[in-house]
């Protein structure tokens, strides 16, 4: 009886853990993902770093961004935050 009264407390902690920060990390997690998955060359983005460009050409890993048309960067996939639709 004393074990379970000990361990109600612990449970609930790692239940309220779970909903208020796995969980929702494990979502945004799995929206980054597919956001990176649906790159397609046209595709306007900002990149962790801030730089606004459009992709240029895109493979596996590696994005080239175009940046203004007149700058073209490359960066990994990982690096490109959104993409937007706005110019």
């Amino acid at each position: 009886m004393d074990l379970l009264g000990a361990l109600i407390p612990l449970i609930l902690m790692f239940a309220i853990f779970y909903f208020l920060l796995i969980r929702p990390q494990q979502k945004r997690q799995k929206k980054v993902q597919e956001m990176h998955s649906n790159l397609q060359k046209g595709d306007k983005i900002i990149t962790i770093g801030g730089l606004h460009g459009t992709i240029d050409a895109i493979d596996e890993n590696r994005v080239v961004v175009d940046v203004n048309g007149q700058i073209k960067m490359t960066f990994d996939r990982q690096a490109i935050r959104e993409v937007t639709n706005q110019d």
